[in-house]
């Protein structure tokens, strides 16, 4: 029987998607953040994304590829709020504020608190993933540099002395962005830690 033009036009057009690629990439997102990557099993993951295993592979690949994807989502999307915080504020120093804030927000947001996921992240993964490894790695320098630019502003624009080494307080930035995120991981309450945001701000050298 010849199919009709209504008929025609009302079937959609190709191959219909069986599941939300961005849900189940949101996820795969949680219980990585969660679990850990050498902890986390493919069944784990096929069991909360809520697709079988060919689909899985389909759509995303490995595990490991998988795993990048869901790294940048979380960089692109809440785990970089607080980069997109310390860009958005005239003041260096008010910027830095705003980006510990966003952080300690995020990594206290969960019943069970699970700090960043860049930084922790990196301690789930095996030394045999190098890879990986070195991927986290480069999103964190990533960071450290976005920070240190800020810096450097900072310095062009008066806000911080001539001769101020921004490099080394990038690290420095960073190394207690690192504690923050261990310390909200080990429960420690957000208030204590905004608090400490703030008497580290204070000793940095701006100009008042």
């Amino acid at each position: 029987m010849a199919t009709t033009q209504s008929e025609a036009e009302a079937k959609p057009r190709g191959r219909p998607r069986a599941f939300d690629r961005e849900a189940a990439l949101e996820r795969a997102l949680d219980v990585f953040w969660s679990k850990g990557y050498d902890t986390c099993s493919m069944s784990d993951l096929i069991e909360h994304m809520g697709i079988n295993s060919p689909s899985l592979y389909a759509a995303f690949g490995s595990k490991e590829d998988l795993y990048r994807e869901a790294l940048d989502h979380y960089a692109n999307g809440e785990g970089g709020a607080a980069l997109r915080a310390l860009q958005s504020h005239e003041s260096a120093r008010e910027g830095l504020r705003a980006m510990y804030r966003a952080s300690i927000e995020l990594f206290t947001r969960f019943q069970k608190p699970r700090g960043c996921m860049l930084f922790l992240g990196a301690m789930s993964i095996a030394p045999e993933h190098a890879e990986l490894r070195a991927y986290l790695q480069k999103r964190r320098r990533r960071a450290s540099a976005a920070v240190a630019g800020r810096l450097a502003r900072a310095v062009e624009h008066g806000e911080l002395p001539a001769g101020t080494d921004t490099q080394a307080l990038a690290t420095l930035c960073s190394t207690l962005f690192a504690g923050l995120s261990i310390q909200a991981h080990d429960g420690v309450r957000k208030n204590a830690l905004f608090a400490a945001i703030d008497q580290f701000i204070d000793s940095l050298p701006f100009r008042r």
